[in-house]
């Protein structure tokens, strides 16, 4: 007696009939299609046995319903995008969603490089300096004048030169005299230490620091003999080719301070005139 042969779920023999496996169980096309053929999102018909069945992200077409949404064209075997769980060939989403070239106006296409700055695209070979024209690509860059410069073009065309060592200043810098300094470049003229942020004086056109200037050319007091520097309004009496602090403008003897008073001297003093009156 020959054994039966017959369909998992309805029982009817499979004795001449095509079957599908499944789970090592057969079942009638029938009864396979009806219990486990997916749904096509395009004409939401089953998809049959006899037909290929097109997968994206658990969503499932007939083969000839796998199209452009766009254009209606046939995306099986060929490079697609989705937009809005909808299907579109590249070129219809390239038209429709991708970002235009801030020099050549054409599509950049999806997967392809393209380069960003503020709020603009490029194509990476329309991306360019432009004085030399060559692709600025992942190298540092200027921007000017709705233009791109790579650095050393920039440097070239706009950039003003320290007058102290030629070179370009391209951040920063310090003017004095009408004239470009980089800030390590505008020195002390004597110890050397950065003038940039501080307080500064020159003698002949050469910049000196304050310390560096009082200890070489200021005048020396004749009380404490420290430099006078008269800079900043700080105010310093004069007589007979001495000087003093104001401060330090006091009687010798009693130690008031004769700022705006009368005074006397006996030899280097200064005196009050009470102390003085009995030279």
């Amino acid at each position: 007696m020959t054994e039966r042969y017959d369909c998992h779920y309805c029982k009817e023999s499979l004795f001449g009939k095509k079957y599908v496996l499944r789970e090592e169980n057969p079942y009638c096309v029938k009864c396979y299609e009806s219990l486990y053929s997916n749904t096509c999102e395009e004409c939401k018909k089953p998809i049959g046995c006899n037909t290929r069945d097109l997968s994206y992200k658990d969503r499932h077409w007939h083969e000839e319903c796998f199209m452009c949404f766009q254009c209606k064209r046939s995306l099986v075997d060929k490079p697609f995008s989705t937009k809005d769980e909808k299907l579109l060939c590249t070129e219809c989403y390239s038209n429709e969603y991708s970002s235009k070239c801030h020099e050549c106006k054409k599509t950049i296409m999806p997967g392809s490089r393209k380069m960003e700055h503020k709020g603009n695209s490029w194509h990476e070979t329309c991306f360019t300096c432009k004085r030399c024209q060559q692709p600025i690509g992942t190298k540092s860059f200027i921007p000017k004048d709705n233009s791109n410069f790579c650095v050393p073009c920039y440097e070239k065309q706009f950039a003003m030169q320290c007058v102290h060592c030629k070179k370009p200043i391209t951040t920063g810098g310090v003017t004095y005299r009408d004239q470009p300094w980089h800030k390590d470049c505008f020195l002390c003229t004597s110890c050397k230490q950065q003038l940039s942020g501080q307080r500064f004086t020159s003698r002949d056109d050469f910049a000196y620091c304050l310390n560096c200037f009082c200890n070489l050319y200021a005048k020396k007091c004749a009380a404490c003999t420290t430099p006078i520097s008269g800079l900043g309004g700080s105010k310093y009496i004069s007589f007979e080719e001495r000087q003093w602090h104001n401060d330090c403008f006091n009687c010798k003897k009693c130690s008031v301070s004769l700022v705006g008073r009368g005074f006397l001297t006996e030899r280097d003093d200064i005196l009050c005139p009470e102390c003085g009156k009995d030279i």
